[in-house]
């Protein structure tokens, strides 16, 4: 569990240790697809002048070659050649921006939904005032047919049609696969917030984000599945209840440049004797 503790000053060498940890589940993908060591060394140059020219500027001071080579460790000729790059950006993927809003307005407004809260299923096209996938769709977005919407959603196994030709949402929540550009853009999305949040907890002086987790070790298989089983239960309950509340508030937010992501995950591994750490039965959980 993340701990909220009185901060103390950062020490590098202290981070070497829970660095390496949270980055061998990514070097082992890079692994993976194929990204070499070079290739990422070349990446994470560029990244540290980038961070360290718009990061780490001072207030009414021009940010210099040398200031940002005494930040970085990156020689000044180096610096100087990937100052202004911009910083790295994630676009939303139109198919995942259409996507995620329209499923998040079926499984949260009114009209849409049974008296549980449970997505309706939905007749293809308008009868009257009746909520259907037409209305549902161009609620949302003019920009494409319904029909393209459902006959991609078919496809991929978002939904299907029953006997009586009614649209049923299979998955509550957008849950792209395949490693594809969908999957992608959410993995770099929700670790980026995921890792900001625990940083900003680390460097502020006291934590400013809610970045907690319930862990327990020792566990049989058996227990270890029963947990993860119960605990997406949970899980899920509690984002179909933030999306419903956030959803009826965007109705009167007049916006702006704010952004608001709630995450959960949930994780469970079979641990090697080597790294099993013994403890005590009554040390076995952890709480928030």
């Amino acid at each position: 569990m993340s701990q909220e503790t009185e901060s103390a000053p950062l020490d590098g060498g202290a981070l070497h240790g829970p660095v390496a940890r949270l980055l061998r589940p990514l070097v082992r993908l890079l692994v993976q697809r194929g990204i070499t060591f070079p290739a990422l060394t070349n990446l994470l140059r560029e990244l540290y002048v980038n961070v360290a020219e718009y990061d780490f500027a001072l207030p009414g001071k021009e940010q210099t070659d040398s200031r940002v080579s005494l930040l970085t460790g990156i020689h000044r000729k180096e610096v100087r050649r990937l100052r202004g790059a911009g910083a790295p950006v994630s676009r939303v993927p139109a198919t995942v921006s259409r996507t995620g809003r329209i499923i998040a307005r079926w499984v949260a407004a009114p009209e849409f939904t049974d008296g549980e809260g449970r997505p309706l299923p939905l007749p293809r096209s308008a009868e009257g005032d009746a909520p259907s996938f037409e209305s549902l769709v161009e609620g949302v977005t003019k920009d494409v047919r319904p029909r393209a919407v459902l006959d991609e959603w078919l496809d991929r196994g978002v939904a299907v049609l029953d006997e009586r030709g009614r649209v049923h949402l299979l998955e509550a929540a957008y849950l792209p696969r395949g490693g594809a550009e969908p999957q992608l853009y959410y993995f770099g999305r929700n670790l980026h917030d995921h890792l900001a949040a625990a940083a900003e907890n680390i460097a502020a002086p006291s934590p400013r984000f809610f970045e907690r987790a319930v862990h327990y070790d020792g566990l049989s298989e058996t227990l270890a599945a029963q947990l993860e089983a119960r605990s997406r239960e949970i899980a899920m309950g509690a984002l179909k209840q933030a999306n419903a509340e956030a959803h009826a508030a965007c109705a009167d937010d007049a916006g702006g440049r704010h952004r608001w992501n709630f995450g959960i995950y949930i994780y469970r591994e079979d641990v090697p004797a080597r790294e099993a750490e013994p403890a005590a039965e009554a040390e076995r959980g952890r709480t928030p």
